[in-house]
């Protein structure tokens, strides 16, 4: 499952990027016992249990191929689930690891219901996106590439790219960054944003300048207004840009996600300062993938 990083600056909700960073999970199904492992990031979550994002997902989706093929009790493959994780994707911190989560439990519950092909791609989606509430993220880790997502659905755009990300100690639980948001925006800022969103799909897949892609990256509608709880993330944002990159908050933040390269951060001698750990990274051309 690839991390992600949604919004992009003016895609609020929208725009999205499957990234090379990877979390890899084995689920198998059997027995009453719900037993999870968990190695790398989100350890301390192996204790939920039942409760955990997974195996819920798992379930879920189990009964939405029950409902599709007209099915019962998923086929005997009862309530037992083991599940073992291994993130590498950092937990609350804009780069989708709920994400990655839902879409692995999606995958995973397909993969071993003997009707999951009644659950197709346009199903999965729908179901992930109710799940996590937009489909912003799920969709690149659904897809991979470049993402432009509306509703419950989404279309892909490919896109060859490095990018570099920034992330910090601290998390940010994106719940409290949604709260942060007003409930109206003044209507100049809504136009502003997507005249920049859809320039920003032309600059992306048609590998205009950076001094394009700078314009195409500001935004009105939502970075601002989480400013003051990722207080060093905007001033990241800020340096950056004031020295050409192109620099967005990733999702909810406080990542922050650079179109550039690793090597032109170096040459820019950016000081980043302690707390940070850069990733250079590329966009992954493939969503999740199933191994059975």
């Amino acid at each position: 499952m690839p991390a992600t990083s949604a919004n992009l600056g003016p895609g609020f909700d929208s725009l999205g990027l499957a990234l090379t960073l990877t979390d890899e999970v084995t689920v198998e199904l059997g027995g009453d016992e719900v037993v999870i492992e968990v190695e790398g990031e989100g350890a301390e979550v192996a204790e939920r249990g039942d409760r955990h994002l997974i195996v819920t997902t798992v379930r879920d989706a189990l009964e939405r191929i029950d409902r599709l093929a007209g099915t019962a009790d998923a086929a005997g493959l009862g309530k037992g689930v083991r599940l073992r994780c291994v993130n590498r994707i950092p937990h609350s911190r804009g780069l989708g690891s709920s994400s990655a989560a839902i879409v692995a439990g999606v995958l995973a519950a397909r993969a071993l219901h003997p009707r999951g092909d009644a659950l197709d791609d346009a199903e999965a989606l729908k179901l992930a996106t109710e799940i996590e509430g937009h489909p912003d993220n799920v969709a690149p880790c659904l897809l991979g590439g470049l993402t432009i997502a509306w509703d419950d659905r989404a279309v892909r755009l490919d896109l060859e790219r490095e990018v570099v990300a920034f992330v910090p100690e601290a998390r940010l639980a994106t719940a409290r960054a949604r709260g942060l948001l007003p409930e109206t925006v003044p209507h100049g800022d809504a136009a502003a944003n997507a005249g920049r969103a859809a320039l920003l799909v032309a600059a992306l897949t048609r590998g205009l300048d950076d001094a394009t892609l700078l314009a195409a990256t500001e935004d009105r509608l939502h970075q601002a207004y989480r400013a003051p709880a990722m207080p060093e993330s905007a001033e990241l944002i800020r340096k950056l840009r004031e020295r050409g990159v192109p620099a967005v908050v990733s999702g909810a933040g406080p990542t922050v996600l650079a179109f550039t390269s690793a090597s032109r951060i170096d040459s820019n001698a950016l000081e980043v300062g302690n707390g940070w750990h850069v990733h250079p990274l590329s966009v992954a051309p493939l969503g999740a993938s199933v191994r059975t």
